[in-house]
C-alpha cells in the first residue's frame, strides 16, 4: 500500500486573515479539489488538520480522506510532518501532497507513483518543473519514516531529501505546476488574471 498524506495544518499566515485552502476554484474549495484528486489514484488518503473544529472540516466533508488532527503543527512544517507521518498504517511508501497547489493533478502523483516502479532503487522520488527545478509532490520509501520523527523547525522535509540527494529522482511535470504554490492574496490574484478561474 502506499498512502497519500495531504499537508493541510498550515496557518495561512501570509493570507492576512483569509484561508488560502478554502479558497474556491470553480465553485469549490482548494482543499476539496486537492482531496479528490488523490482520491481518484486509488491510493488511500490521509490529510493532515490543525484541529477538530477547524473550518477546513467543513470542505472535507463526504470525501474520500482519513483526517489526522495534529497538535504539532502549530510548530510549522516539521511538526506536522512528525506528527502525520508517525500515525500513517504500515506501508512500502508515502507520497506527501500540498494542499496549496491547485495545478497539481491525479495524472502528476500517478506519474510519481510510476516513477518508483521503474527506478526502484532509489528512496525519494520528486516532483519537478520540466527544466528540472525541484517540487512537489514527493514519494517517500517507507525505510525513511524514522527520519521524520527527529525533524524540527519549518524546513519541513528537506533535510531528508538532501541527505538521501544521491538516490533521488526528480519526475518532470508539465509546466510549473510542480513549483506552483498560492500562499499570499497577491498570489492567488496573479494567478486567477493568468488562468480565468475562480
Amino acid at each position: 500500500m502506499t498512502p497519500i498524506l495531504i499537508l493541510a495544518a498550515g496557518q495561512s499566515s501570509r493570507m492576512r486573515g483569509a484561508d488560502k485552502l478554502l479558497q474556491e476554484i470553480d465553485g469549490a474549495p482548494l482543499l476539496a479539489h486537492v482531496v479528490a484528486r488523490a482520491a481518484a489514484t486509488g491510493h488511500p488518503v490521509f490529510t493532515a488538520m490543525p484541529g477538530p473544529q477547524h473550518p477546513r472540516y467543513a470542505a472535507m466533508r463526504d470525501l474520500p480522506t482519513a483526517c489526522y488532527d495534529i497538535p504539532d503543527a502549530v510548530e510549522g512544517m516539521s511538526g506536522t510532518l512528525r506528527g502525520a507521518v508517525r500515525r500513517l498504517p504500515p506501508c512500502d511508501a508515502f507520497l506527501l501532497l500540498l494542499a496549496d497547489q491547485p495545478e497539481i493533478e491525479t495524472r502528476d502523483m500517478e506519474a510519481l507513483f510510476a516513477a518508483r516502479t521503474s527506478q526502484p532503487d532509489n528512496l525519494i522520488w520528486r516532483g519537478a518543473t520540466v527544466d528540472g527545478k525541484p517540487g512537489h509532490p514527493i514519494l517517500f520509501d517507507a525505510s525513511l519514516r524514522p527520519e521524520f520523527t527527529q525533524l524540527s523547525g519549518d524546513c519541513g522535509a528537506q533535510a531528508i531529501v538532501k541527505a538521501h540527494k544521491e538516490r533521488t529522482a526528480l519526475v518532470p511535470l508539465p509546466g510549473n505546476r510542480a513549483r506552483l504554490d498560492l500562499d499570499t492574496p497577491e498570489d492567488w490574484a496573479a494567478w486567477r488574471a493568468a488562468t480565468g478561474r475562480g
